[in-house]
């Protein structure tokens, strides 16, 4: 088990699981030769080849629609957002079709759309965005928020490996400030809370990159024990 950074402990559970199942590929904006916008595929191109490894043109909505299509086909997409604030773009991709599939036809859509989210690198309004809430809302959908390079990886698993659409959402803030240590290989992290600390006289509940904020804030309030729950998945 290595220490290594949030967005590393991602790039490791898609590699992890490129090599293991053929079904599983990436597409999005740059995500080939580039290796995207923050990296996460970086190597990838090398590795897996252009099948598996697609840079598509800058339509959110395109990529979301093919990435469903394939999906229903038997394959595990994997669709990079370059950021979750263009994720608009694909709104009706996401809640009219992938999210109503289930319950139009009863058919699997193994997709996980994933990508940054958040302020925190100077990325002005339209990159800077959390955009969880249009989707918390929507039947049908899984939404994912992870605050550690652990849960990262093993939420990450868990959502490819799931049979519904998941909205994976790497708040871009933690990508190279947290690390910690992450198991090899494949493993699975349910999609349940976790307590970060345990206390007793009252709780603090957050998600994503809040997380740390609210294990610094609480650390010595007068004495009081408080609690911090990591709700992990905002969805289920």
């Amino acid at each position: 088990m290595g220490e290594v950074t949030y967005l590393e402990a991602i790039k490791q559970g898609m590699r992890e699981e490129m090599q293991r199942d053929e079904s599983v590929y990436v597409l999005g904006e740059d995500v080939a030769a580039y290796g995207g916008a923050f990296k996460a595929t970086a190597g990838f191109l090398d590795e897996f080849g252009p099948l598996r490894v697609i840079d598509t043109p800058l339509s959110e909505s395109a990529i979301i629609g093919a990435a469903i299509g394939s999906s229903l086909m038997g394959q595990r997409p994997i669709a990079e957002m370059q950021f979750m604030d263009f994720i608009a773009c694909g709104f009706d991709q996401i809640v009219n079709m992938a999210a109503k599939l289930h319950y139009r036809s009863a058919m699997a859509v193994p997709l996980v759309i994933r990508g940054p989210s958040g302020g925190g690198v100077r990325g002005g309004p339209f990159h800077s965005q959390n955009t969880e809430g249009w989707f918390v809302h929507t039947p049908g959908l899984k939404v994912v928020a992870p605050s550690t390079a652990s849960d990262a990886k093993g939420l990450l698993h868990h959502a490819i490996h799931d049979p519904n659409p998941v909205c994976f959402m790497e708040h871009k803030h933690l990508y190279r400030r947290v690390k910690g240590e992450v198991p090899e290989g494949v493993f699975e992290t349910p999609f349940t809370a976790r307590v970060a600390r345990s206390g007793s006289d009252l709780v603090v509940i957050c998600y994503g990159a809040m997380v740390d904020v609210a294990l610094e804030a609480t650390s010595d309030l007068d004495g009081a024990s408080v609690e911090v729950l990591d709700l992990r998945s905002l969805v289920p």
